[in-house]
């Protein structure tokens, strides 16, 4: 069967169509909910709640757009609507998932090199440096640079221009370069302290 072929069927109620689509597209939904969360849990949920809302919404789609493209935008609404709701905790950065599931911490000396997190600190840092992000900068960074979608399928998605969708990932690029810079110099300093 085509993809439209799929969608028809969907939207006729067919599980099979359903399904289809679900294991077609979950992945990436399930990635771009991640990157705009940082949070693997919370990002399952969001999946979740936006293969619901396709399953209510899915008679709306029209065919204007793509597909994935319109997916996607439903996805992006969720999440932004979800981080109104919500204020992220914090996570420890010396706690580890496992550590959090198994209610036990894993006594850690200082000064003592953490073989586990050892060569982690750039990924640290630009995690931090895109979380960091205003919201809509954030956005357009990881549907640019994370998710690899051109500008005019931003901002499609989004609802804005193409010159609005470039211009806040230049921004986000300059903050995340300022950011990074400060991190780098940061941790120089406690390196120089440490020694």
């Amino acid at each position: 069967m085509t993809e439209a072929e799929v969608i028809d069927g969907a939207k006729l109620g067919d599980d099979r169509c359903f399904a289809a689509l679900y294991a077609q597209h979950k992945r990436r939904v399930f990635s771009l909910c991640l990157r705009m969360t940082g949070n693997r849990e919370h990002a399952e949920d969001l999946t979740q709640e936006a293969f619901l809302q396709l399953f209510r919404k899915i008679t709306s789609f029209r065919g204007e757009s793509a597909f994935s493209t319109w997916l996607h935008r439903l996805s992006v609404n969720i999440v932004l609507m979800d981080l109104r709701r919500k204020v992220i905790a914090a996570v420890s950065l010396d706690e580890t998932e496992e550590d959090r599931q198994n209610d036990k911490l894993i006594r850690r000396e200082i000064a003592t090199r953490d073989d586990r997190l050892h060569g982690s600190i750039d990924r640290i840092n630009l995690d931090r440096a895109i979380e960091d992000l205003p919201p809509g900068y954030r956005m357009i960074f990881v549907l640019h640079a994370v998710e690899g979608y051109e500008h005019n399928e931003i901002a499609e998605m989004l609802g804005c221009s193409i010159g609005n969708s470039k211009s806040q990932l230049f921004k986000a690029r300059m903050k995340l370069r300022t950011s990074l810079i400060a991190a780098g110099e940061a941790e120089e300093m406690s390196n120089e302290i440490a020694a």
